[in-house]
């Protein structure tokens, strides 16, 4: 009987255990608004980080659903540092677009210049 007790008592803890993890509101909040920023930039779906970004919201979401909120809460967060880095990689890319066309135009005025008398 003291057994059986011991294993009711643990039994009881881990699942107060599990309870005490709060649902992650402002951390779903913020991934969102991640994830939105992301592709308002022009990040989508031909972006690795940005694909990665979109599942895991929808399993963070899930979990959610599901209560479990300490898997949402990770997910969530890995899905929100993906747009991050998805924002990022793109805002990087069209930098060196733009300082490439500028290196370009440099050139350009350069070798006119060179030609003038």
């Amino acid at each position: 009987m003291n057994h059986r007790l011991h294993i009711l008592a643990l039994a009881l803890l881990a699942l107060a255990g599990c309870a005490n993890d709060p649902a992650p509101q402002e951390q779903m909040r913020l991934t969102q608004q991640a994830v939105e920023q992301a592709r308002a930039v022009g990040a989508g779906p031909q972006l690795q980080e940005m694909q990665l970004a979109e599942k895991k919201l929808a399993r963070a979401e899930k979990n959610m659903g599901e209560a479990d909120y300490k898997r949402a809460r990770v997910f969530a967060e890995q899905a929100e540092l993906d747009a991050r880095l998805a924002e990022a990689m793109l805002l990087n890319q069209k930098s060196q677009r733009q300082l490439d066309e500028l290196n370009t135009q440099i050139t350009r005025l350069r070798t006119q210049l060179g030609e003038l008398p």
